[in-house]
């Protein structure tokens, strides 16, 4: 080899590991993570023009990395086809194929394949993730019930991990108002139906929190992006694209399916976090840290400092009173704010419960946590 070769060969490698080193530099983290878990960031419904997106499948790849995802998935429509005159539709695992291609070796974003099975209401439009083959799944393309059933059906013989897509969308409930019909009823009582989308694109469903929490479904919540995601949820005005949360045990692919299986997640949506209280709890209590600032005569200052990504806006539940504000106020992301307490006497320890008004864990109801701290 000679000198040129060689040092062209060199330069190609710094330049590729300086890409390395910068990518995994500007990964943002989102919470600090209890012991002994991780928190996979994911987006598992997405399309290319492999159905009816506007992007080549390689473009949500790199939108993940700088969303800093760890798990996405290109669910594809198996009905519909957007560009029929334009691309070979044949093999309906390609935009997972092409996806998967780009991640390099050690590389903290995965991808799995998925689809999405396409039918009217009902049963509407459904998800399959860590599925086998999306070609099986197009078997079942007539838009009906009874396809609806066996493309579900199908999916979960590949040992997928389902979930009803939007069940609000207007386009289906001209009110808004997600709910069950038949269908939905018999995909529960066969343990077919294991999620549901309580966050999608814009929208957040009170009523698709209720029928996850009534039915023990895994709360999701998704971007169901088409376009550009910088078009959706433009950084300039601080948007970001919902996320689901998984709460794994480690980052490997079978056990983040089995916690999706396990109802370990949370939604970000807009500025609050959607999910059920024992998944929520632990991460906020690693989250939400208060600090004592000490004594001025018997007014103590409290540092409540917030380490998520998430404002907390907090309601104080206790007997005292505060110095220098209401009982509502709000810690910023990744901030603190100092708060001070009318003690009446000089305490050695005090305990703070709060409700965190953009933290929901039921309809209408938002996660209450307590504090304990000695001073």
């Amino acid at each position: 080899m000679n000198k040129k070769n060689r040092l062209k060969k060199i330069l190609i490698l710094i330049f590729l590991v300086s890409i390395s080193l910068n990518y995994s530099q500007t990964r943002k983290e989102f919470f600090k993570s209890p012991t002994g878990f991780f928190l996979i960031a994911s987006d598992l419904h997405m399309h290319s023009v492999f159905s009816d997106g506007r992007v080549w499948p390689s473009i949500r790849v790199e939108e993940a990395r700088r969303d800093s995802l760890d798990l996405i998935s290109l669910t594809e429509h198996i009905e519909y086809l957007g560009y029929r005159g334009d691309l070979n539709y044949d093999d309906r695992n390609r935009a997972f194929q092409i996806a998967s291609g780009m991640i390099q070796e050690n590389e903290t974003l995965m991808v799995i394949n998925g689809s999405e099975i396409t039918k009217p209401m009902p049963p509407g439009h459904i998800n399959a993730v860590f599925i086998k083959d999306a070609n099986k799944l197009n078997l079942y393309n007539k838009l009906n019930v009874e396809d609806g059933y066996k493309a579900v059906k199908e999916a979960n013989i590949q040992g997928a991990f389902v979930f009803w897509n939007h069940p609000n969308w207007i386009e289906n409930r001209d009110d808004g108002i997600a709910r069950l019909d038949s269908i939905h009823h018999v995909l529960l009582n066969e343990n077919l139906l294991h999620g549901i989308e309580v966050v999608n694109e814009q929208t957040y469903s009170e009523e698709a929190l209720e029928i996850a929490i009534s039915n023990n479904l895994t709360i999701m919540g998704t971007s169901d992006v088409h376009g550009l995601i910088d078009w959706d949820y433009p950084k300039e005005n601080n948007l970001h694209r919902p996320i689901t949360f998984i709460i794994s045990k480690n980052r490997t692919k079978k056990t983040i399916r089995d916690a999706l299986f396990e109802r370990k997640t949370f939604v970000w949506h807009r500025d609050m976090l959607v999910g059920k209280e024992e998944n929520l709890e632990p991460i906020i209590q690693e989250n939400f840290e208060i600090k004592s600032m000490g004594y001025y005569k018997k007014i103590l200052t409290l540092r409540l400092i917030n380490k998520s990504v998430v404002p907390f806006k907090l309601k104080y539940q206790g007997n005292y009173t505060f110095h220098h504000r209401g009982p509502v106020f709000e810690i910023p992301a990744k901030g603190y704010l100092d708060v001070t307490i009318k003690t009446l006497e000089i305490l050695n320890e005090i305990n703070m419960d709060f409700e965190i008004q953009n933290i929901i864990i039921a309809p209408k109801k938002f996660l209450e946590i307590s504090k304990t701290l000695e001073l």
